[in-house]
């Protein structure tokens, strides 16, 4: 990371976002502030937003809904942040397209490690023996990615992915037929980031499906039950 990354922080708790503020300056990122969801969006829309941490909780245009606005026209990391640990809460904000999810009270640390992944993964961390897979394209099937421009289509039709969709799929038409297990897809789409979790992997597969059925009817994945996932 050369340039230095600005981070949009929405929190409606001023304390959570000095917070927030002073780690991520602390590591030499810039911080762009709001405090609910339409002066996020307002913000974002102006541009020079490398990476978003997103309150879920807040009053009027809350967290979940943020996202999804946000994710009509951009594809940004974002790691939520949020109170809430129920699983359900998880799933839902993965499923609306964020990258990550961190519960309070969080450690500032963990926090800035996951900022730095999310936006990893948005830069281009390419699977463990791909390192010429940046230079050209991968075709499965009606299935089109051409991973210099991160830009994917199925049947002609262009799909817009998150980064962490992206290096999912990206791991899983690198070997087209082998089965990885969740375990051996997290190593092979990130082999720097230790950050991602089996059941983030699932909620990521379901949200790839989601995608490519609706825009082409394409499944690009098939689910081999108790062992993992594979290109289909």
């Amino acid at each position: 990371m050369n340039r230095t990354r600005t981070i949009l922080v929405v929190d409606d708790e001023k304390h959570i976002r000095d917070v927030v503020q002073y780690a991520l300056e602390k590591e030499g990122f810039v911080v762009a502030l709001a405090e609910d969801g339409a002066a996020a969006l307002l913000r974002h829309a102006s541009g020079g937003i490398d990476a978003v941490v997103l309150d879920v909780s807040m009053p009027g245009l809350d967290g979940l809904e943020t996202c999804r606005r946000l994710r009509t026209r951009a594809r940004t990391p974002l790691l939520f942040l949020s109170a809430r640990g129920d699983e359900i809460d998880r799933v839902l904000g993965l499923e609306l397209g964020g990258d990550d999810y961190l519960v309070k009270p969080f450690s500032p640390r963990e926090l800035v490690a996951r900022v730095r992944a999310v936006l990893r993964r948005a830069e281009g961390a390419l699977p463990a023996d791909a390192a010429t897979t940046a230079t050209r394209t991968l075709e499965h099937g009606a299935i089109r990615v051409d991973i210099e421009r991160h830009e994917v289509s199925a049947s002609g039709v262009p799909i817009t992915l998150t980064p962490t969709e992206f290096g999912v799929l990206t791991a899983l038409l690198e070997r087209p037929g082998v089965v990885l297990s969740r375990a051996q897809l997290m190593q092979r789409a990130y082999p720097y980031d230790n950050l991602i979790t089996e059941r983030t992997i699932d909620t990521h597969v379901k949200r790839l499906r989601a995608k490519f059925r609706e825009a082409s009817g394409v499944d690009p994945i098939a689910t081999v039950h108790g062992i993992g996932y594979k290109a289909s």
